[in-house]
């Protein structure tokens, strides 16, 4: 039997910020993907967060107040169901293993969760899709008050414990290995999608049965796009590969992008690219540190890529025009970092709720990614050289009581590494 003692302190966590109220929390459907096939089913991320029970469509309702307690509504042991779809806890064991107070079927949810509400208000994300059992119509009629649920748990879910921080570290170590044999396999005439089923094979050998996003596999020109997935062409000598995967362990993500010569050898152009990201990728992480502004590593990311631009003549003018202008948008269009956890992108704030205009500060156990780039279409206005290169580097940082800590460490990114590893795997 795993340990759910974790999930448990989380609702009881939530239990205590809610008051004399309660809070329900709905899992995802299945998602047909065609005809009677469905899509590999995964759990709605804050509902995996307070009950880590499995099973779609599950309701949990926590009480607050004096006599806290936590209930789950599932589906009902099914014998033939068994048969072709896999085991089903059932109500009796959902309670026992997952550490509820109470449990009864979900074909019973529709009755009873109306009845359990004696608190004024109902706390709800608000993308709860329990409308069949509690509709707008209903709280009007019965007096309720609908409550946000997502601030309270966006608040609890940026901030990572030991628990959380261990398999995020597992999930980095796996995908930091799949980079590297993905390093190995590289070179001229290979296809993307070759590259990208070494990924997968070596997350699903570590241990991580899921992708944390559709994997990037971007040779050439590709790399500027910035959210290619088509991973469907030939890689060419003097490409560049960039490679952005991760995976998920425990539901919790990995996200991790390196870029490197297809053939093994940079040339200046690209190095001069690559070297000006890893110096701003550096400098930005070293921003990570408890009571710095959330925007503190974009902020010096963003000054070293400015620079280094004029300096290769791909931006023309002073440093104050480019920026006030944001004439670096062209080259440098995203920013340095997001939240990570259960979401790839992570829920959390970015600013100040009382100031929008002031980035939040981070705070130990915040779990972020660092990711500068730099992508250089075709123009008549930057050097030939430099066309169809780009570059991006991430990694996972978690804030920490004296700084910081590189969880995805393990993915080489300086240049004599890489350039010593691609292309050495004989497969």
């Amino acid at each position: 039997m795993k340990d759910y003692k974790e999930f448990k302190n989380r609702r009881d966590r939530l239990a205590t910020r809610i008051g004399d109220n309660v809070a329900i929390v709905a899992n995802a459907k299945e998602s047909i993907r065609n005809k009677d096939c469905h899509y590999p089913f995964r759990s709605d991320s804050t509902f995996h967060y307070l009950s880590g029970f499995p099973e779609p469509e599950t309701v949990v309702m926590i009480f607050g107040g004096k006599n806290p307690k936590s209930i789950i509504f599932c589906q009902p042991k099914d014998e033939l169901k068994e048969v072709w779809n896999g085991f089903i806890y059932g109500p009796k064991q959902a309670s026992k293993e997952f550490l509820f107070d109470e449990a009864y079927p979900l074909t019973e949810a529709h009755k009873l969760i109306p009845k359990f509400l004696k608190s004024k208000s109902v706390f709800l994300l608000p993308s709860s899709k329990i409308d069949n059992i509690l509709s707008p119509k209903w709280f009007e009629e019965n007096n309720k008050l609908r409550e946000d649920l997502s601030e309270i748990l966006d608040d609890m879910r940026v901030v990572k414990n030991d628990f959380e921080v261990n398999l995020m570290r597992k999930s980095a170590d796996i995908a930091a290995n799949a980079h590297i044999q993905a390093m190995k396999l590289t070179r001229p005439h290979k296809y993307e999608y070759e590259i990208e089923g070494e990924i997968l094979n070596q997350f699903f050998k570590g241990g991580a049965r899921n992708p944390a996003y559709s994997s990037i596999v971007a040779s050439g020109a590709n790399g500027c796009t910035l959210h290619y997935v088509e991973n469907d062409s030939q890689m060419k000598d003097g490409d560049l590969l960039l490679i952005d995967a991760g995976c998920e362990v425990g539901s919790y993500a990995s996200d991790i992008t390196r870029t490197f010569p297809v053939s093994g050898k940079f040339s200046s152009a690209q190095k001069a690219i690559y070297q000006l990201v890893l110096f701003a990728q550096k400098a930005a992480i070293e921003k990570v540190k408890a009571e710095n502004f959330f925007d503190d590593p974009h902020k010096e990311a963003l000054k070293i890529i400015i620079n280094g631009l004029i300096d290769l003549d791909i931006l023309i003018g002073s440093r104050d025009e480019v920026y006030e202008k944001e004439l670096y948008k062209e080259f440098f269009m995203h920013r340095t970092s997001h939240w990570l956890g259960l979401d790839v992108h992570d829920v959390g704030k970015y600013s100040s709720k009382n100031n929008p205009s002031v980035a939040v500060k981070f705070t130990e156990g915040n779990v972020l990614t660092i990711e500068p780039g730099c992508y250089i279409r075709p123009s008549d206005n930057v050097p030939k050289e430099f066309w169809g290169i780009g570059v991006r580097i991430e990694d996972d940082v978690l804030v920490t009581p004296d700084g910081h800590d590189v969880l995805s460490k393990n993915a080489p990114k300086e240049i004599n590494e890489l350039e010593a590893i691609i292309g050495t795997s004989s497969a």
